[in-house]
């Protein structure tokens, strides 16, 4: 099946196979997520589809196994749920957090990802420069500069400049 036949396959068949997988699933919007990834899946396999003749019993049939494994997938999610009960509620971030993102936000990339590194992930300044691949002196450098910065952002004379990072 050449593109132009695939396209035309396609413009001709999705929204009888989608009506069709509706039926099938009783969910619309299931119906046309799995009947997409079929045909996405198709369109690796076109030549596979014109020796077939059958395309559409092709696109159909895998599209219905799609919509089973998302079944059996949903299945064993909502077993562990109840094996291990709810995720305990989360507070959504203070103030003082939106507000540090959001200066983090005007700090360049790499300072961004060096205070993250080294106050989130608590790396060490070697550890830094192993995973930035920046040498032990530049990861120090970010993390002055990157506190001097929030510092200025955050207008917040506490927050010092720590001699050695």
């Amino acid at each position: 099946m050449t593109i132009e036949e695939f396209e035309e396959f396609y413009a001709h068949a999705a929204a009888r196979l989608t009506g069709q997988m509706y039926v099938m699933l009783g969910d619309a919007q299931e119906a046309q997520d799995v009947v997409q990834e079929a045909f996405v899946r198709g369109w690796s396999r076109r030549a596979q589809l014109d020796r077939n003749a059958q395309p559409e019993a092709w696109i159909r049939t895998v599209a219905w196994r799609l919509a089973v494994s998302r079944w059996r997938g949903r299945r064993r999610t909502e077993a562990a749920w109840r094996r291990t009960g709810a995720p305990p509620a989360v507070d959504g971030p203070g103030p003082e957090t939106v507000a540090l993102v959001a200066a983090l936000r005007e700090l360049p990339p790499r300072q961004r990802r060096t205070l993250t590194l080294h106050y989130l992930c608590d790396l060490t300044v070697e550890q830094i420069a192993a995973e930035t691949d920046t040498s032990a002196s530049t990861v120090k450098t970010h993390l002055v500069r990157g506190r001097a910065a929030l510092a200025r952002i955050l207008q917040d004379p506490r927050i010092e400049e720590a001699p050695g990072a």
